[in-house]
């Protein structure tokens, strides 16, 4: 028995638990609140593939004359299906990594349609293996499946999602209402009857349902409707994304008839309350930011006046009960970086609630989960690092930021690498001009492999208008810093925006080509500008040059239909925009011609065919900046005192030879000015937590030597630096 019973329903990701659930009972277990929590979504996908789920599948009656001929195909080799799937779901959890060999000889898995795409890609598991090219067959015999499923059981499935169009831009509760009234779908057999073991085993006094999409919306509501008929004595408590962006003005009274309360923003105080409400009279409950039923009425309760904790006061995740050797590695599309959200184990942290921008224009700056920015201290945050490897045996880890703070992440790589740490980590960024070439160096030094960030619209009108704080030339920069650092790069691309021309659409692809084709993206992806209630564009449309399609708001309200005032279908450049992103992820059809990749006349670029080229050319910079902290990153020093017989200098020098992990740099300093370095790098190693500026470095130069600029931009000093010995931050 549990007090509470924390649920994320289907659908999120295949590949590691959505990390809701394990905030809150990390959280529960400082309060001594016992909690069990369950990813029901990928309970349900592991009895749905295997053997006996798709025996259900097949054994569904179909006319073989009115389905697709890739469903009667997959039909006809059913039995090859049912010999192979519990095969590959071990391999695809990494449980028998033999299997890559037989699944890679073309001659083990059932094709339909989805291999079809194998003729233009199969080159590009050259940069990625073996293991990689067998999870990505793999996936494509679950995709193969998946069709089958929705074209002839149920065609609301989706591995990421479920019924998802009935959660998107719902004003009315009606169709979903509509929807919960109906009979079970297939989907629905495997779901409660998981949910309804979980429920006799734990017994919970309150149930929590974390709702972080559209696509988990209606398989929340089945279980909350399941819990009040077969289970009424127990509470049943919403909260998570998609009540924290959509259900903010929710006035239907029919919601309530499935769940008791609905939570906002975040939830560690609102629940501790809820868990506190279960034992207290109702006229005396406190609540914070909770939607409930009151004299028939549904009513706001924000009654508490107590303050949300910090986060330095929440806990460390818990992932206990969640079955972490059960999720399942897909690869959808070879592309490495791609790869990171479907591929692998990830340990859910945040560097800082919040954004510390906030100003994005399409960006939800209203709502507190964007707008109250609070960082996590690097020593927290690390322990906490520390803590879950412990716990879960993973290194791996994803922070969840919206963008993580360049300041704190070079914080968190100093002090990844004073306590020795081995660990694999990624995060979502600004392109801010901070993440210079020491910068993203350090980045790499201490584990992160990856990073994401909002290009938008790649136009400097637009990312103006928009308020992103950056340009195109800035980002060409950053992006270039964080390649050369080894570290790969994924960039958010937007169309549609508000006043965008077509000419403004074909020039952003033509600097996204670039992009690529210069080699300092890596991945990408389109998607169209939704128009959000909370955000600049949402509450001031006008000023934007769009007309908001007014509703009347009684259930969801986050995306506003609208119309934009220059009258462009920017739909109709989806396909286009999508399809030449594919190729230039594969890196491949650079030389194509943008008009290539649609089928309707488009404009020429006004693009200079060199300008991303042109916006990485710099000179060397040689200013001095006192501020500068200076990490010196290496003790594998050897020095070797040799004469030295020349015009410019003779007598003694020193020979320096630097051992890094990968080469071997050898510089010569005179005998006195090599001691001093020596000296330096031994007091200014990394794991001093005080750091040296530029400026205290240069007064103790010019104690004992002239001229600090001359010997710190000297040729063996820039050798250091371009070897990443020395880094000035």
């Amino acid at each position: 028995m549990k007090d509470l019973l924390l649920i994320t329903p289907p659908f999120t990701q295949l590949n590691t638990p959505y990390p809701a659930t394990a905030y809150i009972k990390g959280f529960l277990n400082t309060k001594n609140i016992s909690s069990y929590q369950i990813d029901l979504g990928l309970d349900v996908i592991l009895a749905l593939f295997s053997k006996n789920g798709l025996e259900k599948i097949f054994n569904k009656k179909i006319n073989p004359e009115e389905i697709s001929e890739n469903s009667r195909r997959i039909y006809a080799l059913r039995e090859e299906y049912l010999k192979t799937i519990d095969q590959v779901i071990p391999f695809l959890q990494g449980k028998t990594p033999t299997l890559a060999r037989q699944i890679c000889s073309m001659n083990f898995l059932p094709e339909a349609s989805r291999f079809n795409q194998l003729d233009d890609m199969d080159f590009a598991f050259g940069n990625m293996g073996l293991q990689d090219k067998a999870k990505h067959l793999a996936t494509l015999y679950l995709e193969d499946i998946s069709d089958y499923i929705i074209e002839n059981i149920d065609s609301d499935f989706g591995f990421s999602r479920y019924a998802e169009r009935l959660g998107k831009s719902a004003n009315s509760f009606d169709e979903l209402y509509s929807k919960l009234s109906d009979n079970q779908t297939f989907i629905d057999d495997f779901t409660l009857k998981i949910l309804q073991e979980k429920l006799d085993w734990v017994q919970p006094k309150l149930i929590c349902f974390s709702i972080p999409f559209p696509g988990n919306l209606y398989a929340g509501f089945k279980c909350a409707q399941f819990i009040k008929k077969h289970y009424p004595h127990i509470k049943t408590a919403m909260g998570g994304g998609f009540p924290n962006t959509e259900l903010r003005e929710i006035k239907d009274q029919r919601v309530f008839e499935f769940f008791d309360f609905i939570t906002l923003d975040d939830g560690e105080l609102p629940l501790e309350l809820l868990y506190a409400s279960l034992n207290t009279d109702e006229g005396t409950a406190e609540y914070k930011r909770t939607f409930l039923i009151e004299n028939q009425k549904v009513t706001y309760k924000n009654n508490s006046t107590r303050h949300d904790y910090k986060q330095a006061d929440i806990g460390t995740p818990d992932y206990t009960d969640l079955q972490l050797d059960q999720y399942i590695s897909v690869i959808e599309i070879a592309n490495p970086m791609h790869s990171l959200w479907s591929d692998g184990r990830w340990n859910k942290l945040t560097m800082a609630h919040g954004c510390y921008w906030g100003k994005c224009t399409f960006c939800d700056i209203s709502l507190d989960y964007i707008k109250i920015y609070e960082p996590i201290s690097a020593k927290i945050l690390v322990d906490r690092m520390e803590e879950l490897i412990r716990t879960t045996g993973e290194t791996g880890f994803h922070f969840v930021d919206e963008a993580a703070p360049p300041a704190l992440m070079r914080e968190v790589a100093l002090e990844i690498l004073r306590r020795n740490l081995v660990v694999t980590w990624w995060t979502n960024i600004r392109f801010e001009k901070s993440f210079t070439r020491d910068l993203c160096y350090l980045l790499k030094l201490s584990g992160c492999v990856a990073v994401s960030g909002g290009l938008e619209v790649a136009s400097d009108r637009l990312l103006k208008l928009i308020d992103k704080g950056v340009s195109v030339e800035q980002v060409a920069q950053v992006t270039r810093n964080f390649t050369e650092a080894g570290i790969m790069v994924h960039a958010y691309l937007m169309y549609g925006y508000p006043t965008q021309t077509i000419q403004e659409t074909v020039d952003s692809l033509e600097m996204i080509r670039q992009m690529f084709e210069m080699g300092i993206l890596q991945s990408g992806f389109w998607h169209q500008f939704a128009m959000t209630a909370h955000s600049p564009v949402g509450i001031d449309p006008e000023k934007f040059g769009v007309v908001p399609i007014k509703q009347e708001i009684v259930f969801a309200n986050n995306d506003i239909d609208f119309k934009d005032k220059t009258g462009i279908d920017h739909s109709k450049f989806s396909f286009g925009l999508k399809k030449s992103l594919f190729n230039y992820m594969h890196g491949i059809n650079f030389d194509f011609p943008l008009q290539e990749w649609f089928d309707f006349k488009i404009p020429r670029t006004t693009v200079h065919p060199d300008h991303i080229h042109d916006c990485l050319l710099e000179d060397a910079a040689f200013s001095f900046k006192g501020s500068s902290k200076i990490i010196f990153l290496t003790k594998n020093v050897i020095a070797e005192n040799r004469i030295k017989n020349k015009k410019k200098y003779s007598g003694t020098y020193t020979l320096l030879t630097f051992h890094l992990k990968t080469n071997i740099v050898k510089i010569d300093l005179e005998q006195d000015k090599a001691e001093w370095l020596m000296k330096i790098l031994e007091e200014n190693s990394v794991e001093n937590p005080k750091r040296i500026t530029a400026q205290q470095l240069k007064n103790q130069f010019e104690e004992n030597f002239e001229d600090f600029e001359l010997f710190w931009f000297s040729k063996p000093m820039q050798q250091l630096k371009e070897n990443g010995v020395i880094l000035s931050l």
